[in-house]
C-alpha cells in the first residue's frame, strides 16, 4: 500500500529554493575571496569577480522569473512573510521548544511558522540589500569613492546577518532532531500527515483536511 503523504512545497518552489541556495553558496565563497585578506591571491585575474556577478544575476533573476510564472503564489509568499500577529508572538514565547522545551506548549502553526517567517524576512531584505549595493559597486560608484565605501559596508553587513541566519536555518531544517522531515520536504515536496499535524497543525486542519472534506 502506498504511503499517504501531504504536499507541502510545489516543484517550482523547490527549484527556486535550491537555485537560490546554490547561488548564495557561490556568492559567499567568491565574496570571501575579497572579504578576507588571505583570499586576495585567489581573486587575481578577476575570475572570481565574474563568477560572483553571474551568481548575483541568478540570485536576483530566479525570483523574478518565478514571480512571472506564479504571480499569485509569489504575492501570497510576500504577504505571509511580512504578516505578523498574535500567533507569531505566541510562537516566540514557546520557541525554547526547539532547545529542549515541551511540544505540548507549542501553539498550532500555519503553513509557515514564525521562525520561517523570520528567515524569509531576512532573506528578502538581505537580497534587496545585496542587489542595490552590488549594483552600486559594479556599475555606478568608482572604487575608493564614498558611495563605494558605504555600499561595501552595507553589503558586508548583509553577508554577516544573512550568514548568521543561514546557519540557524540549516541547523533547524536539516540537523535538528525534532525537524526530521523538514529537509525531506525540500527534496520530495511532501511530509507525513503526522509530521504535518504535529508541526503545522493549523495549516493541516484548515487547509489540508479542510479542503478534502
Amino acid at each position: 500500500m502506498a504511503k499517504i503523504e501531504v504536499e507541502r512545497f510545489s516543484l517550482n518552489s523547490r527549484i527556486l529554493h535550491w537555485t537560490v541556495f546554490l547561488a548564495c553558496a557561490v556568492l559567499t565563497v567568491t565574496g570571501l575571496f575579497l572579504f578576507l585578506p588571505w583570499g586576495g591571491s585567489l581573486a587575481e585575474g578577476s575570475v572570481s569577480r565574474v563568477i560572483h556577478r553571474i551568481a548575483a544575476i541568478v540570485l536576483i533573476g530566479s525570483p523574478v522569473i518565478y514571480f512571472f510564472t506564479n504571480p499569485k503564489g509569489s504575492i501570497e509568499f510576500l504577504l505571509e512573510a511580512f504578516k505578523w500577529g498574535k500567533d507569531d508572538f505566541e510562537w516566540l514565547k514557546h520557541a525554547p521548544y526547539y532547545f529542549g522545551g515541551k511540544s505540548e506548549k507549542m501553539p498550532p502553526q500555519p503553513h509557515i511558522n514564525t521562525g520561517q517567517k523570520m528567515w524569509w524576512c531576512v532573506c528578502i531584505m538581505c537580497t534587496v540589500g545585496f542587489a542595490i549595493t552590488g549594483l552600486i559597486m559594479w556599475v555606478w560608484a568608482t572604487n575608493g569613492s564614498n558611495a563605494f565605501f558605504v555600499a561595501t559596508i552595507i553589503h558586508d553587513a548583509c553577508l554577516i546577518i544573512g550568514g548568521a541566519m543561514l546557519i540557524v536555518h540549516v541547523y533547524l531544517a536539516a540537523i535538528h532532531p525534532k525537524m526530521t522531515e523538514s529537509f525531506k520536504s525540500m527534496i520530495t515536496g511532501k511530509i507525513s500527515p503526522g509530521y504535518a499535524r504535529g508541526h503545522y497543525g493549523k495549516w493541516f486542519e484548515e487547509d489540508v483536511r479542510g479542503k478534502k472534506e
